[in-house]
């Protein structure tokens, strides 16, 4: 896994030789510059800045990346755990309704969080933003982006 001043140079920034992993940063739900400055402030909300080394989040953008990865995995493990104790408990469908529900909900709650401050993390070690996309093209117009009513103008 890269770290920060890899990327950034060793001078990016001054933590006493100290920088977070975007793995930590991401399971503790921490800034991913610092390490120590609260990243949310609501339960998925994302705040406007560090509130340690005043880092803008303004470049963080998960959008629904951390509900489609919690989704797919936590479904997947607790479909699979719910299918092997029916072929091998029997259990009577009061009960797998009353535990695969609330683990399936459970666990999604449980990974959201930590899962979208790890993009966040990434997004900030790879340099990855909104705007640099819509340059891409190198005029400033947004690059690749098909625009009809230029096109119609030709």
């Amino acid at each position: 896994m890269r770290s920060i001043s890899a990327l950034y140079g060793a001078d990016a920034m001054d933590l006493n030789g100290c920088e977070p992993s975007t793995l930590s940063a991401g399971l503790r739900c921490r800034c991913p510059r610092c390490g120590e400055g609260k990243l949310f402030s609501g339960f998925l909300t994302v705040a406007k800045s560090c509130d340690q080394c005043g880092l803008d989040y303004g470049f963080a953008d998960p959008a629904d990346g951390p509900a489609f990865f919690v989704m797919s995995g936590v479904g997947i493990a607790v479909v699979g755990l719910w299918a092997w104790s029916v072929v091998v408990f029997h259990p009577p469908l009061w009960l797998q309704f009353a535990t695969v529900f609330p683990a399936l909900i459970g666990g999604c709650l449980a990974c959201l969080r930590p899962m979208k401050a790890w993009l966040v993390a990434e997004q900030y070690v790879h340099k990855a933003e909104e705007a640099r996309w819509a340059s891409l093209g190198g005029h400033g117009e947004g690059g690749f982006v098909y625009d009809r009513r230029k096109a119609s103008e030709r």
